[in-house]
């Protein structure tokens, strides 16, 4: 048996370590996982679909002998499907629909031996950069739990942050898994496009701004993970070259002496919280007393253009998740089947044209030149994870005036009206401000990771996000692995306050 303080010190390879000796076995680490969950997650509204008795019986039959073997692991709703069990992607109208097939990231998670414990909250469609979906109600932030542990993988990085796991499934199109990283106090690494398989069904996800890994508390587990899962299946659109070594390698490597240039500029010209600020310059002062070359720079690629150019993806990835829907429901989606933020977004995403996405996809291209060009000066690019420290849970919902508006704009389809009113980009533009700094990486495929290296006066983390050239994983990791030795984060702890 293992004694909750006993899991709780442990990380993923520790834990799957200890399986292989036989000092614990897989059962020892389910009934330590599913009792913390018991315990903590009605507080958390983490976990929304618990798979105990499944994970009880994978336990006691055996599970494979990968690097993992044993673990504990949680699935997000959303991406990565399981099949036979239920794939909301945290919209009512998906709360029936099964898989009947499981995605190559999931089946390879198997095979490493992770053994599946539940699904996590997500946003409706992960669109959101918070976790307060209508269907399962918000997840909350163990650090504080009036605040929000981010999106759109914030039911997954709460589980982590609360001890439930060491480490669990996540997906980033536009910073979903950094972004709740640095809510949280976690390690989240965003792999370069291609990396991370999307099979069998997807080619690309979200034209490629999407990947899926995971959220840790240790640097290790996340860069074993990549290990696991990394290179192309079946028919995929992308291909990078093999790392030279195991990224679990690099994380004890010399990280030598980089040349990283950081920013406290908003990329909407918006201002920059306190506390996001304290935190980069804080990273900036420990990358110099590590021997680092450090520098400060505007950013080097345009905030408004790809603000723009996400926020065309958005809509009309969007558009398409809800006229996805007709498979599933038997019909063609109603407004009533998906919350109104969403219909609207789709309703948006439809009022664009072929020449509109074209010109979108431009940015992408340009943005990628000019990052490539900087990272000929610079090794790495640091910025805050996030514009503010985690917000408080309700704070971007809709106010009541703009419920009205949007029941009146979804009941008559005006979305071409109020689109060439430029009223919903600005407010599109304006839920930006918060998280500005991670769609930049979506856009080029670039690696980013989101580093817990601050924690504000109230005790809420605030991350910082190094992006590295495209390929570049095991430049972050041996960075990653020099900061936690430098200024660890694994032992700190929420103490999941009661409000």
């Amino acid at each position: 048996m293992v004694s909750a303080s006993e899991y709780a010190q442990l990380d993923a390879l520790a834990m799957a370590a200890l399986v292989r000796a036989g000092q614990l076995t897989a059962s020892d680490l389910c009934e330590a996982a599913i009792a913390r969950a018991e315990a903590v997650n009605p507080r958390l509204n983490a976990v929304v679909l618990p798979l105990y008795e499944a994970a009880r019986q994978r336990a006691c039959r055996g599970l494979p002998a990968g690097a993992f073997g044993g673990v504990p692991f949680l699935l997000k709703d959303f991406g990565a499907q399981y099949a036979g069990v239920p794939h909301t992607s945290g919209s009512r109208a998906l709360r029936h629909f099964v898989p009947a097939a499981d995605a190559e990231l999931v089946r390879r998670w198997q095979v490493a031996g992770l053994n599946i414990m539940g699904k996590t909250n997500t946003p409706e469609f992960a669109l959101m950069g918070i976790t307060e979906p209508a269907l399962f109600g918000p997840a909350r932030n163990p650090w504080h739990l009036a605040h929000t542990p981010g999106g759109s993988s914030g039911g997954a990085a709460a589980a982590v942050a609360a001890g439930i796991v060491p480490v669990a499934g996540a997906g980033d199109g536009g910073g979903s898994i950094r972004i709740p990283a640095a809510c949280c106090g976690l390690f989240g690494l965003k792999p370069s496009r291609g990396r991370v398989p999307t099979g069998p069904e997807q080619g690309e996800k979200w034209q490629g701004a999407a990947v899926e890994h995971v959220l840790s508390r240790s640097v290790r587990d996340s860069a074993a993970l990549l290990d696991a899962t990394h290179g192309a299946d079946a028919g995929a659109p992308y291909f990078l070259p093999s790392p030279v070594r195991p990224f679990l390698e690099e994380v004890s490597r010399p990280a030598g002496r980089l040349r990283i240039a950081f920013s406290l500029e908003h990329p909407l010209g918006s201002a920059l919280h306190p506390e996001c600020a304290t935190a980069v310059r804080g990273a900036a002062t420990l990358l110099e007393s590590l021997g680092h070359t450090v520098e400060e720079v505007t950013l080097p690629f345009d905030g408004r253009a790809v603000a723009a150019a996400f926020l065309m993806l958005y809509f009309g990835e969007t558009g398409a998740s809800i006229a996805a829907l007709a498979r599933v429901l038997g019909r063609p989606a109603r407004p009533s089947d998906v919350e109104p933020t969403t219909w609207l977004l789709g309703l948006l995403g439809r009022t664009y044209t072929a020449a509109d996405f074209a010109a979108a996809r431009h940015t992408w291209n340009d943005s990628a030149r000019r990052m490539g060009r900087f990272h000929h000066t610079y090794d790495l690019l640091l910025t805050p994870t996030l514009a503010t420290p985690p917000v408080r849970i309700g704070a971007l919902q809709p106010k009541p005036l703009e419920q009205t508006l949007l029941k009146l704009v979804n009941s008559f389809g005006l979305g071409g009206l109020i689109r060439r009113s430029g009223i919903v980009e600005k407010l599109a533009e304006q839920s930006l401000e918060k998280t500005p700094y991670t769609q930049v990486a979506n856009l080029t495929g670039q690696p980013a990771m989101s580093v817990p290296l601050h924690w504000t006066a109230d005790g809420l983390p605030c991350g910082v996000q190094f992006i590295a050239p495209l390929g570049a994983e095991d430049v972050l990791f041996r960075l990653a692995g020099q900061l936690e030795q430098a200024q660890p984060w694994f032992a700190k702890r929420p103490a999941l306050p009661s409000g």
